[in-house]
């Protein structure tokens, strides 16, 4: 099993940054392709980036518009989102998520572990 817990959410101002950190415990997830969705209140979890075991491979969703920078620490066994020009938009709730494998990497079927998540709020 793995366990997969998110931090560093909260309320910011728009333009302002925040920087999630997600833990995780269990079995090991080094090679594992871990991810960062978001849900916003009345909306479907959404796709925000994903990095693969090694970290040689990022993905990012399209509405990102580069303002988000994925990484890990398989070291610390640590997966981050640095969040930039954060607009009100952006605010959700927060998950990380975790998988041997996938296909396309976009879709939430597709992760077996997932954190509770950590809300972020942006205030214009």
């Amino acid at each position: 099993q793995v366990q997969l817990v998110e931090s560093g959410g909260g309320l910011v101002q728009a333009g302002g940054s925040l920087r999630l950190s997600c833990a995780a415990s269990g079995r090991t997830v080094s090679n594992y392709v871990m991810a960062w969705f978001r849900q916003a209140p009345g909306k479907e979890r959404e796709f925000a980036a994903a990095i693969s075991g090694r970290g040689g491979n990022r993905y990012y969703a399209n509405s990102l518009n580069g303002r988000f920078t994925i990484s890990r620490d398989n070291a610390k066994i640590a997966l981050y989102l640095q969040m930039n020009n954060l607009k009100p938009e952006d605010t959700a709730v927060y998950y990380c998520a975790a998988a041997p494998t996938v296909l396309d990497g976009r879709l939430p079927s597709e992760y077996d572990y997932w954190g509770q998540g950590t809300p972020v709020t942006v205030s214009s």
